[in-house]
């Protein structure tokens, strides 16, 4: 069974796709890929069919990690089942997730904030770049947190590199 990790922040344009190709790229580099199933999505709808923001882009180019293919969706209840795990990047995200739940009796998904996987950088949420284009920070942020959730996921699930082939 795969496991399913959904990157939610507002817009689904700068960091949650920038979550998305991290993690998909440190899960390559493990060898772990034929484990997960790994997506992003945003609360709202503003940017449905975009490519993330030049400043994502920009800086997952830097980084040698690949982005294509990421485009902007906006969340949607069944994902709340689809997905294991909901990682959110700020206070505000949470609580549109867990509006977004509210009705709804049972679900798959734990829902965490990504900075609870990176106590060591001190914060609780990653800014949003859109305003003030600080992409750099964002990223350091991202891959922190990225890295601590995939090894929680690795001594949780007790993954090793695998094929399911």
């Amino acid at each position: 069974m795969k496991i399913g990790v959904l990157f939610v922040c507002l817009g689904n344009i700068c960091r949650s796709p920038m979550a998305e190709a991290v993690f998909r790229h440190m899960v390559k580099e493990r060898g772990l890929s034929d484990w997960f199933v790994i997506d992003s999505a945003g609360l709202g709808g503003w940017h449905v069919g975009s490519p993330p923001h030049e400043g994502t882009r920009k800086k997952l180019r830097e980084n040698n990690i690949d982005a294509s293919g990421l485009v902007a969706r906006q969340i949607r209840r069944e994902d709340l089942d689809n997905f294991d795990y909901i990682i959110v990047m700020d206070e505000e995200n949470l609580q549109g997730i867990q509006r977004l739940a509210r009705n709804i009796s049972t679900y798959r998904a734990s829902i965490h904030r990504l900075m609870d996987f990176a106590p060591e950088t001190g914060t609780t949420e990653v800014p949003d770049p859109y305003y003030n284009g600080r992409f750099a920070e964002v990223f350091e942020l991202v891959q922190a947190g990225c890295r601590g959730l995939l090894d929680m996921l690795i001594q949780k699930h007790d993954l090793r590199p695998h094929s399911f082939n």
